[in-house]
């Protein structure tokens, strides 16, 4: 584990992901593909208390990190006259130094939303705080590069009745079957500007601004991949040269495919996931109306990747 971790900590061009460096992505190739996890149980990490992960938890949640860039923490639910504050997420993330969370549009002050179907007009127009099904996308993707996402958790304190289940992808997996089938790809999916997400405009005032980037980039400080996504289709400006909409097609292709690179995981109270932004999705869900309260996940967003 040790060597596909070692493999992107390093200077940007010395990278396995930058695209000139043949000879360390066919290393790192081999590596992530002989120690990717098989199946769902080797991201599974149970905890006693999140709040405080004892050496072994934090090596276990680790070690499927390097793997796969995420692990699944499994902890006892809380009881009704309990319902855990967000610091449990903060002192998730603190583990793994993780201290420096998005202020993201509807977070508390400490950088933490609630997500669950809000009453609020503007609140319930963004998807995450409605029922309805969230297409394929990385966290952040309409942040400015100074507000990159590198790494988020989700804690789960009350699934929904019925749906709400999430599929996570790691985005290493996606970068080498793009390059596999054409390294043109990757090279055009870092262009600065082959996605351009439209300004946030309400009622006249600008929210967010326009902003362009690339899919894939590779820090500047550790070599490591960073990838910006959605799969939305109103609104989105991609680049109209003819490699970059070859990728783009393959790359949705690859997401909608039945890939064995992806795991599937309805949270359940107490449990929850803490990854690298890996690419992820989540289907629509129903609330029961007899319940006095509904589905309820904590989310942090953080400038820092799992340490």
């Amino acid at each position: 584990m040790q060597s596909v971790r070692a493999a992107g900590v390093m200077a940007p061009g010395q990278s396995p992901f930058a695209p000139d460096n043949h000879r360390a992505y066919a290393v790192w190739r081999e590596q992530k593909l002989a120690h990717y996890p098989q199946h769902l149980d080797e991201l599974l990490v149970p905890v006693v208390n999140p709040h405080i992960l004892s050496d072994a938890e934090c090596v276990a949640i680790r070690q499927a990190c390097a793997r796969a860039n995420m692990a699944i923490y499994v902890s006892e639910p809380a009881t009704d006259d309990e319902i855990p504050g967000t610091s449990l997420v903060a002192d998730m993330g603190r583990h793994f130094g993780l201290l420096h969370p998005d202020q993201n549009l509807y977070a508390n002050d400490d950088g933490i939303s609630a997500l669950q179907v809000s009453a609020q007009r503007r609140q319930y127009e963004y998807i995450p705080y409605g029922p309805c099904s969230i297409s394929w996308h990385t966290d952040g993707y309409y942040n400015p590069p100074e507000r990159k996402i590198h790494a988020m958790v989700l804690h789960c304190v009350r699934p929904a009745a019925e749906g709400g289940e999430n599929a996570l992808l790691d985005h290493e997996m996606l970068y080498l079957q793009l390059r596999d089938k054409n390294p043109d790809f990757i090279s055009a999916l870092m262009q600065d500007d082959v996605m351009t997400i439209p300004a946030n405009i309400e009622n006249g005032v600008e929210i967010r601004p326009e902003q362009s980037g690339p899919v894939f980039s590779v820090d500047v400080h550790s070599g490591h991949l960073h990838m910006r996504y959605t799969a939305r289709t109103r609104s989105i400006v991609w680049k109209t040269d003819t490699t970059t909409q070859a990728a783009v097609k393959l790359l949705e292709d690859l997401l909608a495919g039945d890939s064995p690179y992806c795991f599937n995981q309805c949270l359940a109270a107490g449990e929850g996931i803490i990854s690298n932004n890996v690419v992820h999705r989540r289907t629509a869900f129903k609330d029961s109306p007899d319940a006095e309260q509904g589905r309820l996940i904590y989310r942090a967003r953080y400038y820092e990747r799992i340490q």
